[in-house]
């Protein structure tokens, strides 16, 4: 995967990968559940050197060079990183930001955005009115968001994040991007329809970062019937739908909306690897889903293992797991989705949850991060016109009309 890294060489921007941001984010992501798992620390120093990086001058992911066409699902993976910084006990950097600051500035600055104006609520999948998607309402966004909440409610053993969590979720449960009777996860709703239908799209990330918040608030709730209602629907429908029969009796892990016609863009290419590491966390901290979920992992990475057999050097990570030969792709996101993979079986080999800050998490909180003065999303929307303004308007007008009078009298008057 790091052969396609080169933000740590001389002249480059650490953090950063060739054409995309958001994916960097969810690299590092990967590294630090990487080095949890298997206890190889090789490449920690350019983890943290390009999570600090990126962190930006405020300090809440929202860096300079990036931030004019970033989404809120963009910034929203590097939080999910930082969190798992702090939960993995991945050592603070000495001369930065704490990791679960860092997460906490993300949550912080996204909040003002929540758009009550329309849709009665949710996040947008811009941050920007410029950037095409302004008027969208997206579950990876607003999933990330949850995701965040509840693992910095479980870490922190603040309400407040518990509290956004259950507003999100219930937001999402009421919007057609969730149907909480037949856990079908959309991937997208409009507010030019005031967010009455969806556009339903099948994604394998989408399932994952909804049921991995879900599991995080049914073990910070102790077992709430609620959310474990909601880990045992959204894995029923993740498991039936994107581990499909026909590979290896429902064994292997496929994008399904993609794969299997060779559409899959670079993005979608990651999203299984992402799934995978949530599944794990599921198996950890909901033993009940334990034995649904890790024969699963497993067989998948049984099949991926096959698939990172092409290239010169015969470590090159095909797309498609299911085939028993590489596919002949290659690339940084099937790579990652590979590592992905077998970084989540490492994961369920071993006995630990993610820590808190009362079992044995050191990372130092900072619950006002990232709240210097960023922008919220309705500062860049109309906003409602009172008799107050009509009356500013009305005097400004008066005030231009006499200045342009006068200026035509003078004029004719010299002439």
């Amino acid at each position: 995967m790091l052969k396609y890294y080169h933000g740590n060489e001389p002249g480059q921007t650490p953090g950063t990968l060739d054409g995309t941001w958001w994916e960097a984010g969810a690299m590092f992501m990967t590294l630090v559940q990487y080095w949890h798992a298997s206890g190889d620390s090789s490449h920690n120093e350019i983890t943290t050197q390009g999570l600090q990086w990126q962190a930006g001058e405020n300090h809440d992911y929202q860096p300079a060079n990036s931030s004019a066409y970033l989404g809120n699902d963009d910034q929203m993976f590097w939080g999910l990183a930082a969190i798992t910084c702090a939960e993995t006990r991945y050592r603070d950097a000495s001369d930065g930001p704490s990791w679960l600051s860092l997460a906490q500035a993300v949550f912080n600055t996204q909040i003002p955005r929540w758009d009550t104006r329309d849709c009665h609520g949710g996040l947008r999948w811009q941050m920007h009115s410029w950037l095409p998607g302004f008027d969208l309402k997206n579950t990876v966004s607003n999933g990330g968001l949850f995701q965040l909440a509840a693992r910095l409610a479980r870490y922190t053993g603040d309400q407040k994040y518990a509290d956004w969590a259950t507003k999100v979720w219930d937001w999402m449960a009421g919007s057609p991007l969730l149907d909480t009777e037949t856990w079908n996860v959309a991937d997208t709703t409009s507010v030019k329809n005031d967010c009455k239908t969806n556009g339903n799209e099948q994604w394998t990330y989408n399932y994952g970062i909804l049921l991995g918040g879900a599991a995080y608030m049914y073990n910070f709730t102790d077992g709430d019937p609620k959310w474990l209602d909601a880990v045992n629907g959204l894995l029923n429908v993740t498991l039936r739908l994107f581990f499909p029969p026909q590979y290896n009796k429902g064994m292997v892990l496929s994008e399904v909306s993609c794969e299997p016609i060779g559409t899959c863009n670079r993005d979608q290419m990651c999203f299984k690897g992402l799934l995978s590491i949530w599944l794990a966390n599921t198996a950890t901290i909901v033993p009940s889903t334990a034995e649904r979920i890790i024969p699963r992992l497993q067989g998948s990475a049984e099949a991926a293992a096959r698939q990172c057999s092409g290239g010169e050097d015969g470590t090159a990570c095909g797309v498609q797991w299911y085939q028993n030969e590489w596919d002949g792709k290659n690339g940084i996101e099937s790579q990652m989705s590979a590592l992905s993979i077998f970084t989540a079986n490492l994961m369920v080999q071993t006995t630990q949850d993610p820590v808190t800050s009362k079992t044995g998490g050191l990372s130092q909180s900072d619950s006002n991060a990232g709240t210097g003065g960023t922008p919220s999303q309705n500062s860049e929307r109309p906003h409602h016109i009172t008799t107050s303004d009509r009356a500013g308007a009305w005097l400004i007008t008066i005030l231009i009309s006499g200045a342009w009078i006068s200026m035509m009298t003078w004029l004719v008057w010299e002439w």
